[in-house]
């Protein structure tokens, strides 16, 4: 650098002079070379118009992008050529300074700033530049001469400036530059990068008189270096070569090759092709990134619903390394965390199957150096852990809620190890998976718990009596970790009678399950102290509305006799439950017993005895609710299907009866059952 004097001031030149303040945005640049156009005009000086349009642009274009100030936009034209300052306002700029390197000893510029690649140009077709720093900002200027004029003297505008000397006759020509800068890629092409890098390679190849050229990148995607654009033929062995590196971002790398001599005419056409094309290749790494994120977002929104589909704890295991490999990994592997803080393999899957006997192998293996050794560190960190060799990898911790359940193990693709994008999207899926796990576990003990108390709330098997046949069918609700409040029983009398019990306790749940194991308790505790019927279901009532909590119960009681002539003597109590379907063993089939009064909802109640005879053959059915108020879209099953899906099976024995029965009501829709469906068959088997 050699300190010079600054750009002209002075108006008495009879020259033009034009001062404007502009914004700081996109319309700076076509706004400040409308005001050199004009000046250029004015001047006479039309043959300087490609290099000042040109320069002017830079400038400008530069200031918008780092100073983010208002722009100070000086054209001054003289009788010899065209001064321009483009001065900012930001503050601390002289601390601030844009470097180039210097033109002196005929060399090249070989590096430029990261802030100060647009003056490259500015270097190039100035007569002379630099910059100015003042107290108020800094302005950059420069100078452009008419071919064989003499430059005039100058005074210096203030401040302190730092001046390149003008470009030496070897360097490339203003219509060679605007070429390069204004070959741009087609914007309506799918991906526009590799016909973009073959034409900028193809005109600078021509412009320095290459024989070849190639441009290789790394996108840092396991692909390794690919070559994007090839020009002419092969470099040939011992050939003195151009290369430039392309200045893109990590994990991209690459450089631009040209079967050239480095010259400072080919130097600088090199460097921006390189800096055009590497401009372009960042915004497709950064397509490429926003791409990838969003396709790890899309990934991530559906692995969590597959995962939240599934609440069986072994299925949710299994479907975790599914979702990993091979998309995320070449093997993954599940361990869970037993009462005894021991890790045990859950899942595991191997993007090649013939090798997951050996992943196995590898991770049943114990000692120091195993990776159950470094999987038992991961299970108690909360980071991820690297594994080693054989299986090179890492381990995340699967924490829910602050429990710990285990780890999750996934191995790195053969071509690339995991890049942060990868790595975040595995804790993100660990998170997800753990709490997929906990769910499905808390659902198992709620099925379990579910399952235990509904089971001990209906009796284990129905008796077996001599001339009376007994079978039901139940079907709970289709969530199967709700606890029902149907129930059915068949308890003996002291006075040798059979009393037959069928109830529907309203709502679900732990407090509908203790309202039917109150109900069937009370029950058999009155009956199996001699009370009768009526009485027992006013006690039972009584209880009810003492208990409160607004629950209340329907029953269908039946004492069953055996009479003369191998006839069944039955006295039916209904209180508030639907009327059973008698089944004449001869055909034919119709509702029996009158209505009552539901219990725990009043507190007197009427319950009216109903005396049937069943003939040999002839069958008494109990049901609840959900038998009938089974929906197909807004149609319900209802009382009189259930009675004609009945009556074509007269003769049948009591068990046939109930399957045909909870088979008609299951298959009258498609959806799981919304309420538990109860079925209970009374029949005179007498011979």
């Amino acid at each position: 650098m050699s300190a010079e004097a600054g750009p002209a001031t002075a108006e008495a030149r009879n020259g033009a002079v034009r001062r404007v303040r502009l914004p700081a945005d996109r319309r700076t640049p076509a706004a400040a070379r409308a005001v050199v156009r004009s000046v250029l005009t004015e001047a006479h000086l039309d043959e300087l118009a490609n290099e000042a349009l040109l320069l002017t642009t830079e400038l400008t274009t530069n200031a918008v992008e780092h100073a983010r100030t208002e722009l100070d936009i000086e054209v001054i034209a003289d009788e010899v050529g065209l001064s321009v300052t483009v001065s900012d306002f930001a503050p601390g700029s002289g601390d601030d300074a844009l470097t180039v390197g210097s033109r002196n000893d005929a060399t090249e510029i070989n590096e430029v700033s990261e802030r100060g690649r647009g003056l490259l140009l500015v270097d190039h077709f100035a007569s002379r530049w630099g910059t100015t720093y003042l107290p108020t900002g800094k302005g950059v200027w420069f100078r452009l001469d008419r071919p064989g004029a003499d430059a005039p003297a100058e005074a210096n505008s203030g401040g302190t400036s730092t001046t390149t000397d003008a470009a030496d006759n070897s360097a490339p020509s203003a219509g060679a530059m605007s070429e390069l800068m204004q070959t741009a890629p087609d914007v309506y092409a799918d991906d526009p990068l590799p016909d973009f890098a073959a034409n900028l390679l193809s005109r600078v190849a021509e412009m320095v008189g290459a024989a070849g050229g190639t441009i290789r990148l790394d996108r840092g995607d396991g692909q390794g270096t690919q070559l994007l654009a090839r020009f002419g033929r092969q470099p040939r062995p011992g050939s003195e070569l151009l290369r430039v590196p392309l200045t893109v971002q990590r994990p991209y790398a690459g450089e631009l090759e040209l079967d050239a001599a480095p010259s400072a005419y080919a130097q600088p056409l090199a460097v921006l092709t390189a800096e055009r094309l590497s401009l372009h290749l960042e915004n497709d790494r950064l397509r490429r990134a926003d791409v990838r994120r969003q396709a790890w977002l899309t990934f991530l929104a559906e692995a969590s619903e597959l995962l939240a589909q599934s609440l069986d704890v072994e299925l949710t295991m299994a479907l975790i390394p599914q979702l990993v490999v091979p998309r995320l990994g070449q093997w993954c592997a599940v361990h869970t965390t037993d009462e005894w803080g021991r890790l045990r393999l859950a899942a595991a899957s191997h993007a090649d199957e013939s090798a997951l006997p050996q992943l196995h192998k590898v991770l049943e293996e114990t000692g120091p150096d195993s990776i159950q050794a470094r999987l038992r560190g991961a299970s108690r960190g909360a980071a991820q852990i690297p594994l080693g060799a054989p299986m090179e990898g890492f381990a995340v911790p699967l924490i829910v809620r602050g429990q710990r359940l285990g780890t999750l193990a996934v191995g790195r693709h053969q071509r690339h190890r995991h890049d942060p994008d990868q790595v975040a999207v595995l804790e993100d899926v660990a998170r997800r998976a753990a709490l997929a796990i906990e769910n499905a576990r808390i659902h198992a003990e709620r099925r379990r718990v579910a399952q235990t108390l509904q089971q001990s709330l209906l009796p284990p098997v129905l008796p077996v009596v001599d001339g009376i046949g007994f079978a039901a069918e139940y079907v709970p609700t289709g969530d199967d970790a709700e606890v029902g409040g149907d129930f059915y029983d068949v308890v003996p009398l002291p006075d040798g009678r059979w009393l037959v019990v069928i109830g529907d306790v309203s709502g679900k749940g732990v407090q509908a399950a203790a309202v039917t194991g109150l109900v069937r308790d009370v029950i058999r505790v009155l009956v199996g102290d001699g009370k009768p019927l009526p009485e027992a279901l006013a006690r039972l009532n009584e209880t009810l509305v003492e208990r409160g909590g607004g629950r209340y119960c329907t029953l269908a009681l039946a004492a069953v006799g055996v009479g003369d002539g191998g006839q069944l003597e039955v006295s039916l109590h209904l209180a508030g439950h639907d009327r059973p379907v008698l089944l004449a063993g001869a055909g034919g089939a119709r509702f029996v017993g009158t209505g009552g009064t539901a219990l725990g909802l009043l507190d007197t109640i009427i319950s009216p005895t109903a005396e049937i005879t069943l003939a040999p053959g002839d069958s008494l059915i109990f049901y609840t609710d959900g038998v009938t108020e089974r929906r197909r879209g807004r149609e319900l099953f209802g009382t009189d299907r259930l009675r004609d899906a009945a009556a074509p099976l007269a003769g049948y024995s009591a068990d046939v009866v109930a399957a045909r029965l909870r088979a008609a009501a299951i298959n009258f829709s498609v959806e799981p059952p919304r309420d538990d469906i109860a079925v209970l068959v009374l029949r005179n088997d007498a011979v």
